[in-house]
């Protein structure tokens, strides 16, 4: 590897003494190429997080994160806190001192050929975006889908990294065997605004061409128009002009939520804040002084705003999975039969193609709910849940 030359021992006086006490760490790299971060690289001993979840036939959702920390640098980003867990700050560490899973990849595989794995649905960019700019340079994501894709496992990516076009052709090819979800998170459309409040991110422009790209390649495409910042974000002209470049580039449904600051977030995004709007520092600590979401009267405010502006520009609300944060997957909605072939099933209705609860066929749209995947695997004879 051309860095070599540049390699830092685990003991070496810039390495941080939560990383140092790792035994799995391999070597911290410095690069030119890379001003002011530092990439830890370390040997996983496991890909897939399970995430728990609240009952359901689908009680938990898995995820995988190639990266711990990000170079987007976004000041609002709910990951920082992750951090802590090494003894690095969730500030500037979070930015700047990277953990690569160098052999994440071979990793995953492994996991997903134990006759255990029941090719349930993975999210990728829940945690920190796997399209991140070391992604240039380590290139994890190709073995990641291919191992997915070869295994039979559904998965959705959420990035705001431009270089999700690099992999395109290779999505695509995916796509013909397992369902894929793709999603751009695009939260600003003003380009002073967005490159101080997300510094290391790819423009505006860069992230709607690549929704751009991936409807040319025949896939789907998510915007998630989230975080909303209060006072900065959620003004009609922004949000009109948001949902207009969004559907102007092709994307098939749009995401939204208030921006909410867990404790950690909160004191770094409030440090932003004060240097760049301090006027809004009081209205900022009304709103988010007792807790981590924006007031339910704000949110209800903010429905109201922005649903009819989804509808006018003729735009799908998507969905996001509660469990991972992500998009939520297509896979939801099909069962698998007899043959091992998917066949997918509306909401509200069997694999059979009945009603469930005595409902009208067709009344239902998009992923079908708990009720209707149960009763379709009771009621469809010879068919079996392809996830769970």
């Amino acid at each position: 590897m051309r860095w070599s030359g540049q390699e830092l021992t685990a003991e070496a006086p810039a390495t941080l003494p939560g990383l140092a006490r790792l035994n799995n760490l391999v070597r911290s790299v410095r690069t030119p190429d890379f001003a002011g971060i530092t990439f830890h690289e370390v040997l996983a001993k496991s890909a897939l997080n399970k995430i728990p979840g609240g009952g359901g036939p689908m009680p938990f959702g898995w995820t995988i994160n190639p990266y711990r920390g990000c170079s987007h640098a976004c000041v609002y980003c709910f990951a920082r806190p992750t951090h802590s867990y090494l003894e690095l700050d969730q500030g500037k560490d979070f930015d700047q001192e990277i953990i690569v899973k160098v052999n994440v990849a071979d990793v995953l595989r492994k996991e997903l050929s134990r006759p255990s794995w029941g090719r349930h649905p993975v999210a990728l960019g829940t945690n920190t975006d796997p399209y991140q700019r070391a992604e240039g340079r380590y290139a994890l994501m190709p073995g990641i889908i291919d191992a997915l894709a070869d295994t039979g496992t559904p998965f959705s990516i959420l990035t705001k990294g431009s270089l999700l076009r690099r992999d395109l052709d290779r999505l695509a090819e995916a796509a013909t065997r397992v369902p894929v979800d793709l999603a751009m998170s695009i939260a600003v459309y003003d380009d002073e605004l967005q490159q101080s409040v997300e510094p290391g991110t790819p423009t505006t422009k860069a992230r709607l061409a690549t929704v751009t790209a991936v409807r040319e390649h025949g896939l789907d495409c998510s915007v998630f128009l989230m975080p909303i910042l209060p006072y900065l974000t959620d003004t009609r002209a922004h949000l009109d002009e948001a949902l207009r470049q969004a559907k102007a580039a092709g994307a098939t449904s749009v995401l939204y939520t208030a921006l909410h600051l867990k404790p950690g977030v909160k004191e770094w995004y409030y440090l932003w804040l004060g240097r760049e709007h301090p006027e809004l520092l009081p209205r900022y600590r009304s709103m988010y002084g007792r807790g981590t979401y924006a007031p339910a009267e704000y949110r209800t405010w903010l429905a109201a705003r922005i649903k009819p502006l989804i509808r006018a520009h003729g735009l799908q609300r998507g969905e996001e999975d509660p469990l991972t944060g992500g998009v939520r997957s297509s896979a939801l909605g099909m069962l698998r039969d007899g043959d091992g072939e998917r066949r997918a099933v509306a909401a509200g209705t069997t694999a059979a193609g009945g009603p469930v609860g005595g409902g009208k066929a067709g009344e239902g749209h998009g992923a079908p709910d708990a009720e209707s995947l149960v009763g379709a695997s009771l009621l469809a004879a010879g068919l079996q849940p392809t996830l769970f």
